[in-house]
């Protein structure tokens, strides 16, 4: 949910309010067995009606399974990266999707909205990659570098400056800035 927050010297920011369940430790994966060391954590998803699980890398130490991991592992002011999938768009124009200029508005011409010409005469096919009308959003998205401006620990609640991407009540991932996984 988005939001404002008023900071010290006067100043409003954008924050995003998440809900931030604890997560189950499902599974360890160890240096010795798997060749790298990582947690499966399970989360409840509240469309599936069951939790769900994915594997991130922690810093090796003293876990156990069944064991929960919540916000506490965030301070205020750390920097978080947020991983999100976008708001389907649709199927959608050159202009929309890539931001194409659109043709003359007047004057006999036709091609308002078209997106012009697709290659050179010489190549007898459309080369992969080329920008054109299609699907747009519904696609991974990672923000990076926003701050954590608030927590409250009692009722599951992080705030991060910002915004996010997807729809609300969709499922993100918070990692600390910099992570690999």
């Amino acid at each position: 949910m988005m939001s404002q927050a008023i900071l010290p010297h006067g100043k409003t920011q954008a924050i995003t309010i998440l809900q931030a369940p604890s997560n189950v430790i499902r599974r360890i994966k160890t240096v010795d067995k798997d060749g790298y060391f990582a947690l499966q954590l399970a989360f409840p998803s509240a469309k599936a009606k069951k939790a769900q699980s994915k594997e991130f890398r922690f810093p090796e130490g003293e876990y156990k399974v069944g064991e929960s991991i919540a916000i506490d592992i965030f301070q205020v002011g750390d920097k978080v990266d947020v991983t999100g999938i976008s708001k389907g768009k649709g199927f959608a124009g050159t202009i929309k999707r890539h931001h194409f200029k659109s043709g003359p508005g007047g004057h006999g011409h036709d091609h308002h909205r078209a997106p012009g010409s697709i290659g050179p005469m010489g190549i007898a096919r459309v080369l992969k990659g080329k920008r054109m009308a299609g699907r747009l959003g519904a696609t991974q998205i990672t923000v990076k570098n926003l701050e954590v401006v608030a927590l409250d620990k009692d009722s599951n609640l992080i705030a991060v400056s910002g915004a996010l991407p997807g729809a609300n009540k969709q499922l993100v991932i918070i990692k600390q800035h910099g992570s690999r996984d």
